[in-house]
């Protein structure tokens, strides 16, 4: 028995202090590749978020809101031959950022016919309108800045500007925008490359009409106006 129990004594084996080095190696770097696995990963969706955060900020920061209701106006004539040849509504910036650049196609000089076409424009914000029956995407417009301006056609923070959608041709010698000759045939604009007005041949805007202007600056959210006529055309409409 005592040979036995010796023999089971020496047959006892272990591990050596090397074999224990290698493991305890290898559970490191193990550890520390996974380790900057997960921190890339948290590093990468961090910069990620900054970046959506950033777009976020910057669409706020260029962005335009309404001042006020929108004003329609039409020729006068509360008959079935009215129809609205312009609307006019002021914006301002959302918040306090980036300036958003106003430099409009066109001019109004108040005489004569308007809206005038401005020579070599390079305009940045594109004005779109639509209603059932018809989708124009780059109507004439003209600014006006009203209050506070630094003189630019920038629209900066605390400052207004008055914007005039020209769905008509007018000619100021007559009052009704729809009799004859008071709407002529409107063509795309060879300098500034501005199209899309309504014809006196076309669907004209008439009592009970819905429409849709969208204001789309060229950086920012697009602004969304949508109005509906009331039964009767006065000269000057509120459309709140």
């Amino acid at each position: 028995m005592r040979k036995r129990y010796m023999g089971l004594q020496s047959a006892e084996k272990g591990i050596t202090g090397l074999e224990t080095a290698i493991i305890l190696i290898a559970f490191v770097v193990v550890a520390s590749v996974f380790a900057f696995t997960v921190l890339s990963t948290g590093v990468f969706s961090s910069e990620r978020s900054k970046d959506t955060i950033y777009k976020g900020l910057e669409e706020a920061r260029s962005s335009m809101e309404p001042k006020g209701a929108l004003i329609a106006y039409s020729g006068g004539d509360s008959t079935a031959t009215a129809t609205i040849f312009k609307v006019v509504f002021i914006v301002a910036t959302a918040v306090a950022g980036d300036a958003i650049d106003l430099t409009p196609p066109y001019t109004a000089g108040g005489t004569g016919t308007d809206p005038d076409a401005v020579a070599n424009a390079e305009y940045r914000t594109i004005i779109s309108y639509t209603d059932q029956n018809q989708f124009l995407p780059d109507v004439p417009w003209t600014v006006d800045f009203i209050g506070e301006s630094s003189g630019d056609n920038l629209l900066e923070g605390g400052e207004k500007a008055e914007l005039t959608v020209w769905l008509l041709q007018r000619d100021f010698s007559i009052t009704n925008v729809a009799a004859a000759n008071a709407v002529t045939g409107w063509t795309a604009n060879p300098t500034t490359g501005a199209h899309g007005i309504l014809a006196s041949g076309g669907t004209l805007l008439t009592p009970n009409d819905k429409f849709t202007l969208e204001v789309k600056p060229e950086s920012g959210s697009v602004m969304t106006l949508q109005r509906t006529l009331p039964p009767r055309l006065d000269t000057i409409i509120d459309l709140r």
